[in-house]
């Protein structure tokens, strides 16, 4: 590490801060039910979030108004790879798309969960609020039964056109297929 310079110190605590609220299942189930005992109102989401865009941001930003912490998790490497998103993707590996996601101001806290689905998660952690794009059809979205017993809401958020993760990854294939190279990205 090289020496210092004025600022650096600033940076440095700003990624701790978001490292911090990139949380192991145990630690998040402690945090959550403090939060829950002091009357806040719990949000879940989860997702591969690969390559983060402005519909990821808008969705998320849409589902933190839903109550006072918002807690996203993220599949991890292996997770991913067996939902079908093919043997290349995750493009990021788990732990950048878990920080990435935890920069966003909205964002309280992320879980990174190895399982194909969230449902165990969601059961230990019953959140307040259950929410999935509009993508998952209300009946499709796992863990809703266990929050509705436990007396908490499903949404599905309007999903926003335009933007979609597979779309960017084939724009910038297809770019590259004509000529765009490196210029492209």
């Amino acid at each position: 590490m090289g020496p210092l310079r004025a600022g650096d110190g600033a940076k440095r605590q700003r990624q701790m801060f978001y490292e911090e609220k990139i949380l192991a299942r145990r630690e998040l189930l402690e945090r959550l039910r403090a939060l829950k005992g002091a009357g806040q109102k719990v949000v879940f989401t989860n997702g591969v979030f690969d390559i983060l865009h402005a519909g990821h941001v808008r969705y998320l930003e849409e589902a933190s108004r839903l109550g006072d912490v918002l807690v996203v998790a993220v599949n991890a490497d292996r997770s991913a790879r067996r939902l079908a998103k093919g043997p290349a993707q995750p493009f990021n590996a788990e732990s950048d798309r878990a920080l990435v996601v935890a920069a966003l101001r909205c964002v309280d806290f992320v879980t990174i969960f190895d399982e194909d689905t969230p449902y165990e998660l969601i059961k230990a952690l019953l959140p307040d609020v259950l929410v999935k794009g509009g993508d998952w059809p209300r009946g499709e979205i796992v863990g809703a039964d266990a929050v509705t017993e436990a007396g908490g809401e499903v949404r599905s958020l309007p999903y926003v056109e335009g933007y979609s993760t597979t779309s960017l990854v084939e724009r910038i294939a297809d770019a590259r297929n004509h000529g765009g190279g490196k210029d492209a990205e």
